[in-house]
């Protein structure tokens, strides 16, 4: 005897996690570009 699958699927999150990510990672590779530009300033005059 089986029993019908009722309970509904998740939703699928891979977009927030996508939207996320990069909410996080723009801001997160600008700044580490504007330390490396700055720290090279600061290290060769």
């Amino acid at each position: 005897m089986s029993r019908p699958d009722s309970s509904p699927s998740p939703p699928d999150r891979r977009p927030l996690i996508a939207f996320a990510w990069l909410w996080v990672g723009i801001p997160l590779a600008y700044g580490l570009y504007e330390l490396v530009q700055k720290a090279t300033k600061l290290f060769t005059g």
